[in-house]
């Protein structure tokens, strides 16, 4: 077991330094004995987890690191139908509740559970969200690569749905700052008038942000804060929920 955790620190630790590290080095960020370490990184070499500069003689993460990492599983859609959870949240409320992930550059609605009010939202299956102005699109944004985000950002049209749509760039950074520190996104007459949002992260196993769960309701239905408190409960737990299907952990704070 002590070879294994002592493994896996090493790629931990050369995860962390992209110019490498000398055997000297890994052996005192880790408090492990030059020998200890020179034997491990013997075996993860041979087993390309890491590899060693021909010119330098420092040690990097290896092509099979990188090839778990960027697996193409990992750009398989995990949630190809509406999950339980997402069901159990709508019943719950009484509100439309939906799933979202991105689709090359674009975030669709994969899957949803109707209000059962006859004044719903229109939400289906295929729509597209906007990037800038849309709960279940900027919780997926909130976690992408920041070079990335500011990509998207330039090709895509911000509009101003209403007066309270946050329509360039700046303004939505900073709300995606809001959202990666609460863990969650509210959306408030900012796509449409009147409707009322709330959404949260899915998390694969490895602590990617794959998918949003997100319910939206008429913005009246929804005044009372208990209300709302409610609503945004019960989209954290879908979405612990379905983290928990695709084998996140939470890590103890």
């Amino acid at each position: 077991m002590q070879v294994v955790v002592r493994s896996l620190n090493i790629l931990k630790v050369l995860a962390r330094c992209p110019k490498g590290l000398a055997l000297g080095e890994i052996s005192e960020r880790l408090d492990l004995p030059v020998a200890s370490a020179h034997r491990l990184a013997a075996v993860l070499e041979h087993e390309r987890f890491i590899t060693r500069s021909t010119s330098n003689r420092r040690y990097f993460l290896g092509p099979a690191a990188r090839e778990l990492a960027q697996s193409d599983v990992s750009r398989e859609s995990p949630l190809v139908a509406a999950h339980e959870a997402v069901a159990q949240a709508s019943r719950r409320t009484g509100e439309t509740v939906f799933l979202s992930e991105f689709a090359g550059d674009k975030v669709v609605c994969l899957a949803l559970s109707e209000s059962i009010h006859p004044l719903r939202l229109f939400v289906r299956v295929g729509q597209t969200m906007p990037l800038h102005a849309a709960a279940s699109a900027r919780i997926l944004l909130a976690w992408q690569p920041a070079s990335r985000v500011r990509r998207l950002l330039a090709d895509t049209a911000l509009t101003a749905f209403t007066p309270e749509t946050p329509h360039t760039i700046n303004e939505v950074l900073v709300h995606l700052e809001t959202i990666r520190g609460r863990g969650y996104d509210v959306c408030e007459s900012e796509l449409d008038e009147n409707v009322w949002a709330v959404s949260a992260p899915i998390r694969s196993s490895t602590d990617e942000v794959v998918a949003s769960v997100t319910l939206a309701a008429p913005a009246h239905r929804l005044e009372a804060e208990t209300d709302r408190r409610a609503a945004l409960d019960a989209v954290l737990e879908a979405a612990a929920a379905m983290s928990a299907d695709l084998g996140w952990v939470q890590e103890a704070s």
